[in-house]
């Protein structure tokens, strides 16, 4: 028995040096010894499974873990219009964490539901701006929009100043900005606010992109009415056969969504426009396809335009006269150069389907 005990020590040990490459060895070990020993046969095949989970176990915890994705914050103003909407809901989509920020909690029920935090702040509270850009990778600026500014534009200066002394305190990795076409223009004009915010905040010390993006396909909307009553589509741009940059809101939003995502060190200008340029001629011909009607752009006199805004309620329309001179001169433009430019998919035909299958029948 001390025979066959001694000879199964040998082959227990060589089976153990053998199962670490290969299991099954022990039982071929074993199986040639005498029916006395098949105990440890028994024995060492619990042995050897234990060391092959406890090798299985080792090599998880050895293993390099999985690369994962890693998922920043973004903080949105301006989310609930069109644009800020869009960049919303392309970060979303790219699994990214939206920061919402809102004036009114209410107003930004929708985007909690969709999972985003909500952060109440004007855009003249700095504090809470503050809060709201605090520990985000990216902020998106959404200057709010004014139509009838009083003269030296005393809101918009506001509003600059509170968003500048937010981000400086908040630092957030990467800012972009919605500006606009003509934002380098000395000449008075409605959109000097946009040049105002760009001085401002170019002086920061963090990574800064205006998005300057071309008139928006979607005032258009404004002609549906009477394109579909009159077969007319009254223009301030003219002549109305003359081509300016246009840009959808959509690729707007998503080219801004797009940035935030992006590195780069200092001061970015990237210029958006869509497929191709448009004239109001351009709107009225398609109109006219999907009304299923003539309908022809005719040029507003100039020296009525000052009357039909205060019909309108502006108090102040100069400016956004001036701007409108700007547009049919030519010195509100692409400022082109060294700038990045980059070109929509959307085209005035998309634009415009979607606005007449949403405006009201009369």
């Amino acid at each position: 028995m001390g025979h066959v005990q001694g000879l199964c020590r040998r082959r227990k040990a060589a089976a153990v040096d053998d199962g670490r490459q290969n299991p099954h060895a022990v039982e071929n070990a074993f199986v040639k010894c005498h029916g006395a020993c098949r105990f440890v046969i028994n024995e060492m095949t619990f042995m050897l499974s234990r060391h092959a989970k406890r090798a299985r176990t080792m090599r998880l915890i050895r293993q390099p873990p999985h690369t994962k994705r890693i998922h920043h914050m973004y903080a949105i103003t301006g989310i609930t219009g069109q644009v800020g909407g869009v960049v919303g809901r392309k970060l979303l989509d790219a699994g990214q964490a939206v920061r919402a920020v809102v004036r009114d909690a209410d107003k930004g029920r929708h985007w909690a539901e969709q999972g985003c935090a909500l952060e109440v702040a004007t855009m003249d509270d700095v504090d809470a701006l503050h809060r709201a850009f605090e520990g985000a990778e990216g902020v998106f600026v959404l200057l709010p929009p004014a139509f009838d500014p009083a003269p030296g534009f005393p809101e918009a200066r506001r509003i600059i100043d509170a968003v500048r002394a937010a981000l400086a305190a908040a630092r957030p990795a990467r800012v972009v900005c919605l500006s606009t076409i003509g934002a380098q223009a000395d000449q008075p004009n409605l959109l000097n606010q946009l040049g105002m915010m760009e001085q401002s905040l170019r002086t920061l010390d963090l990574p800064m992109a205006f998005l300057r993006a071309g008139w928006f396909m979607e005032n258009s909307q404004w002609d549906i009415q009477p394109a579909r009553e009159h077969g007319t589509l009254p223009s301030f741009l003219q002549p109305t056969h003359r081509t300016i940059p246009m840009a959808a809101t959509e690729d707007v939003g998503t080219t801004a969504a797009a940035l935030l995502q992006e590195h780069w060190e200092g001061v970015r200008i990237v210029e958006l426009e869509g497929p191709s340029p448009v004239s109001p001629d351009t709107i009225a011909a398609a109109l006219a396809d999907l009304l299923g009607r003539p309908v022809r752009a005719e040029a507003i006199p100039r020296d009525q335009w000052a009357e039909l805004f205060q019909a309108q309620g502006m108090q102040h329309p100069v400016s956004r006269m001036q701007m409108l001179d700007g547009f049919n001169q030519g010195w509100i433009a692409f400022e082109g150069g060294s700038l990045e430019q980059r070109k929509g998919v959307v085209t005035i035909e998309a634009v415009l389907r979607g606005l007449v299958a949403r405006a009201p029948s009369t």
